[in-house]
């Protein structure tokens, strides 16, 4: 078996994913990327993984413990290297440890080392595509956040709220009761300014619903959900709308350098865009509503 060399276009970021020779890993544990794949792109890639089991951790010597976080569906042990990089320890919700990710710096070349059975090599190496995407691209203005999104006449609109609060039912209630929206993304889209304007991506990542779409639209409006005994919706003011819109964004405060981009780009997106809060209850009158309070009428 040879290397396999697979490249991809996300939100316009050229990026490339080599495996090495294996009978176990291959893009089969990256099915969610097809739709973004291309046959070459011009120039360097922005972001290059290279997936090989016979990678070795970093000496203990070389590295200092940041943290370890909860994911929800299992923890990450974070590890700062002595060049600036880092490496990742994966584990799913049993705790087992299913992938290594060792990067530079900037997130623009990493290499992964990937254990256990289909499932484990699956979830690990999707979600070190997405921590290395997410924090690479945030150089290039980009946000990878947590939201489901709606498209409705070329703009899309991010839901944002705590797991299990209402982001896919309120999608579900644009979709079902407002002609013309079709749906973006359920997980994780992603934000990239572009010429000064805030335009919104579907990527690889949607969670539990398979929308997987190369799409793209400018951004309209982020909403973020709050359950309430009757359906109203708040604009918020500059400094509210940063505090609301930050934290559904992927970052490392710990990495001054990448969270410093974050907070710029959230800056940027909340001088573009607005940013409201939902009131509502899980019904159709909800989303009539805040496609009336929120929607671009063309």
């Amino acid at each position: 078996m040879e290397a396999s060399i697979n490249d991809f276009i996300i939100a316009d970021l050229p990026i490339r994913i080599i495996f090495a020779s294996s009978r176990y890993n291959g893009m089969h544990l990256l099915r969610s990327f097809e739709p973004f794949r291309v046959s070459h792109f011009e120039g360097e890639p922005y972001l290059e993984m290279t997936i090989d089991d016979s990678t070795p951790p970093i000496p203990k010597a070389r590295r200092e413990r940041i943290r370890t976080f909860d994911t929800g569906n299992g923890d990450t042990v974070v590890d700062l290297l002595d060049n600036g990089g880092y490496q990742f320890i994966i584990r799913d919700i049993r705790g087992y440890d299913c992938c290594m990710l060792q990067s530079d710096k900037g997130f623009h070349h990493c290499r992964v080392a990937l254990n256990g059975n289909y499932d484990m090599r699956c979830y690990g190496l999707n979600n070190a595509m997405m921590l290395a995407f997410g924090f690479s691209s945030a150089k290039s203005r980009c946000l990878l956040i947590h939201a489901s999104l709606v498209r409705k006449d070329g703009y899309g609109y991010a839901f944002i709220a705590k797991s299990g609060t209402g982001k896919s039912t309120q999608v579900s209630n644009w979709l079902r009761n407002i002609p013309g929206c079709d749906l973006m993304n359920d997980d994780n889209p992603i934000v990239r300014i572009v010429d000064g304007q805030p335009y919104i991506y579907g990527s690889p990542w949607s969670g539990k619903t398979p929308c997987y779409r190369n799409v793209k639209a400018r951004l309209g409006a982020v909403t973020r959900i709050d359950r309430a005994a009757e359906n109203s919706v708040e604009k918020l003011p500059p400094i509210q709308a940063f505090a609301n819109f930050l934290p559904s964004c992927s970052s490392m405060k710990w990495d001054a350098d990448i969270y410093h981009e974050v907070c710029d780009t959230v800056t940027q997106v909340v001088e573009t865009t607005g940013i409201y809060i939902l009131h509502c209850l899980p019904d159709a009158e909800s989303a009539l509503v805040c496609y009336q309070a929120i929607g671009i009428k063309n």
